[in-house]
């Protein structure tokens, strides 16, 4: 009888770390107005895929996810940079908006410009946008 318990708590524990390796990863960000996913295996063939709410449960029904990224109304970036144990490498200013290319804890990373870049913010006068990796397409 001992045996019989021990190993059924041994499968139960067994179907618990199967469960966890199996469940997808959480959203990079706290979602905003609008949440993104970039979906491919390169960013020539990225298929972009925008939910307005419960990216969460959305993210389940995606495969290949290479990036993420939200849209806020507006962000203290040396906050955020803080939460995400982040760092600007370098910043950029085109068309009256600021980016910054950092490094952070998040999953997904690009070269760029020689630098690994895993955390794409930009700052415009209506909103903020942030990614993981970088932001594919317009912004």
């Amino acid at each position: 009888m001992r045996c019989v318990k021990t190993f059924a708590i041994l499968l139960l524990a067994a179907a618990a770390c199967i469960a966890a390796a199996a469940l997808p990863a959480r959203l990079c960000f706290t979602q905003g107005e609008s949440y993104t996913f970039f979906c491919g295996n390169t960013s020539s063939d990225c298929k972009i895929v925008t939910s307005d709410s419960n990216a969460a449960l959305y993210r389940l029904t995606l495969k290949n996810i290479c990036g993420e990224s939200t849209v806020y109304p507006s962000l203290d970036v040396q906050n955020f940079l803080s939460e995400v144990n982040g760092e600007i490498l370098f910043t950029e200013e085109l068309y009256g908006s600021v980016n910054y290319y950092c490094t952070a804890d998040l999953p997904y990373t690009v070269m760029l410009y020689g630098e690994q870049i895993n955390l794409h913010i930009c700052v415009k006068a209506n909103g903020v946008t942030v990614a993981s990796p970088i932001i594919f397409g317009g912004y």
